[in-house]
């Protein structure tokens, strides 16, 4: 395949035209994985998570761009929310990120398409792409909307969960279950009124939980704390590579299983489909003549 040369060597349209693939062609996106697996896993992940609002964008410009003063060579990943009309990422043009978009970080938007199991598949796909283009670490954006934030962190080996003193949900928002999965917590956008008293809850809730998270107060208007975060980023990807084949093994096996699973609901919904016992046990339960646990037993039961 001419692709994988081109990915070898980093051209970004080879780059572009593979996650697209991943994206939307599964027999070509399983003959391209096929082709770069073994050379996966290597690449530092680190997610970027957060309420709507928070400033994560030009949070991840700033970053990108000490990052590469400093020798890396970082990609980001932005999954944004999915357009009802045309299914494509809605904030797909990534005008927050302009400067390290400049300064020649690779920058894609994805889709979230609505289904957190499709956006790990894609995410994790999309990162061994950029893994084997040579980028490192590979920064995700998240939509920062309930489960797929949850989501993410399970996949990526650096959680920053990034606040905004403008939402008046925020203490909410902490209280609700983002407790867990940062390593870094910041108070952005710190120049607006607020920022000290939200910091101050945040540590509240959370700085004293086992995980024992740094906390930061950030702004990307005047740049404040943006050189101790990307020193803080650097510490932990060190610390990171040290465990990463360990967390490489962990993460192989969650896939593995979810998508034997996968298969395996895909495949008992087809049988299902073309299944009489089915439609008699279901009239059935619809006649109130058999409880739905007595009929889905007898069904399972029938599946081999």
């Amino acid at each position: 395949m001419d692709i994988i040369n081109e990915l070898k060597h980093g051209k970004r349209r080879a780059i572009a035209r593979a996650i697209s693939i991943i994206e939307n062609d599964d027999k070509a996106a399983r003959a391209l994985i096929k082709k770069i697996f073994k050379n996966s896993g290597k690449s530092i992940t680190m997610g970027i998570t957060g309420p709507a609002g928070a400033g994560k964008s030009s949070l991840i410009d700033k970053i990108s761009l000490e990052l590469k003063k400093r020798g890396y060579k970082p990609a980001v990943l932005a999954i944004d929310p999915t357009s009802h009309i045309t299914g494509g990422a809605i904030l797909g043009d990534r005008v927050r990120m302009t400067e390290s978009t400049d300064s020649g970080t690779y920058i894609r938007s994805m889709a979230s398409r609505g289904a957190t199991g499709a956006i790990s598949w894609s995410v994790r796909n999309s990162i061994r792409v950029l893994e084997y283009a040579g980028f490192d670490p590979i920064i995700i954006e998240s939509v920062g909307a309930g489960q797929t934030e949850i989501e993410i962190s399970k996949i990526t080996d650096i959680t920053v969960v990034v606040f905004n003193p403008n939402t008046g949900d925020n203490i909410q928002t902490i209280k609700a279950g983002l407790t867990e999965i940062g390593d870094i917590y910041l108070v952005n956008k710190s120049d607006l009124a607020g920022a000290n008293q939200l910091f101050d809850a945040v540590r509240e809730y959370i700085g004293m939980t086992e995980k024992n998270p740094t906390i930061m107060l950030t702004s990307t208007k005047s740049n404040k704390g943006i050189s101790e975060l990307t020193k803080k980023l650097e510490g932990l990807m060190s610390s990171k590579k040290k465990t990463k084949k360990i967390q490489e093994k962990s993460r192989l096996e969650t896939e593995l299983r979810d998508m034997v699973l996968n298969n395996v609901k895909i495949k008992v919904g087809t049988m299902l489909d073309s299944s009489s016992a089915y439609e008699k046990y279901l009239k059935k339960v619809q006649s109130k003549t058999l409880d739905p646990f007595e009929a889905a037993d007898k069904i399972t039961r029938l599946i081999k």
